[in-house]
């Protein structure tokens, strides 16, 4: 789904969740590991933030010997925290409705997402 703002979308659940693994473990390699992402994905993924944004999100440092290792940059910071300020505030707004829709599921996915982690991101369905 396109950003309301137009364009593709700048910013979602699961670009939040690769920033704070990068703010968290300092490495692009390892915030994509957490995820069950490919490094090539996740460096994507912060390619296309750094490239949306006026300035970029995360700064990456040559890995080697010495190391690499990545981190948010001050706007890093401002547009991750904004994100999971506006879910909290959308969340809240959306009460009545996430209601109706649990209230609307079959007794076991009822159940389930009652007791579900909430993590952001869907957890696949067992086969």
């Amino acid at each position: 789904m396109p950003d309301p703002l137009g364009g593709p979308p700048a910013m979602g659940p699961g670009k939040a969740e690769l920033l704070e693994g990068i703010r968290d473990t300092g490495s692009i390699a390892a915030a994509g590991r957490r995820m069950a992402m490919s490094y090539k994905r996740a460096w994507f993924l912060v390619e296309a933030m750094n490239g949306t944004f006026r300035d970029p999100l995360v700064e990456a440092a040559k890995g080697g010997t010495g190391g690499g290792g990545a981190s948010l940059t001050p706007l890093g910071v401002t547009v991750l925290a904004a994100y999971r300020r506006l879910e909290r505030l959308a969340a809240e707004a959306g009460t009545t409705e996430l209601t109706a829709i649990r209230e609307a599921l079959a007794p076991q996915l009822s159940e389930r997402s009652a007791t579900a982690p909430r993590s952001g991101r869907p957890k696949p369905a067992s086969t």
